[in-house]
């Protein structure tokens, strides 16, 4: 397992981290840290059993989807290639994504974010190329672009879910809350439900190194 996990071992994740989900008749997966309405389905943590609601088999695991879904399995080669270069755990990538897009490679929100890890226009003026930041929708350019930030940010901060909140809420709001977690609901979940799904997809990937690690509160 590489250092990544190393940082790992500090934190505790909170019980009451929800995901809920549906997949669409198109196959895509949808997914939210409340229910919007009501095609959402528990999926993960408080709310519920690990499952993807909308499968054939209503009791299907997330895990499951993750490896058997096409959209995964198209961007899995990237996931590792970007993993291996910049020095992130490939199941944290997965679970970012998945929160951040639920694999659909064309997202856009609101906000002007792209892709499949959500990469904002400044974030891309900090880790992509120019020639990069013009094709950011494409999940190779894309990835990479995200594993580079999550990297800095790893190094900036020195915990995951420092990071993953520097992701989320900027870095200038965790150094405010003292280089941890701000007290935003929105960054709190998100970073919540992708510390429980990297923990998920560690058990899963390295079972043996997996039971052996130590959470502490």
């Amino acid at each position: 397992m590489r250092r990544i996990v190393g940082l790992f071992l500090a934190l505790a994740l909170p019980a009451h981290a929800e995901l809920w989900g549906y997949v669409d008749a198109a196959g895509v997966a949808h997914f939210a840290p409340r229910q919007l309405d009501g095609r959402y389905a528990p999926v993960l943590g408080g709310a519920g059993p690990l499952r993807v609601p909308g499968k054939a088999d209503a009791g299907a695991h997330l895990l499951t989807w993750l490896d058997i879904a096409p959209e995964v399995k198209a961007v899995q080669p990237w996931v590792r290639e970007a993993a291996e270069k910049h020095g992130v755990d490939a199941e944290l990538l997965k679970a970012v994504i998945a929160v951040e897009s639920g694999y659909q490679k064309d997202a856009v929100s609101p906000r002007g974010a792209l892709g499949l890890m959500q990469i904002t226009p400044e974030t891309a003026s900090r880790y992509a190329t120019p020639a990069e930041a013009a094709r950011l929708l494409e999940p190779r350019i894309n990835i990479h672009t995200g594993a580079r930030m999550l990297a800095d940010l790893l190094r900036r901060f020195r915990s995951i879910d420092a990071a993953l909140a520097a992701w989320n809420a900027g870095e200038g709001a965790v150094r405010r809350a003292g280089n941890r977690v701000p007290a935003i609901d929105e960054t709190q979940a998100h970073v919540h439900l992708v510390l429980e799904l990297y923990w998920a997809l560690l058990q899963q990937s390295q079972p043996a190194r997996a039971q052996r690690l130590t959470l502490h509160p």
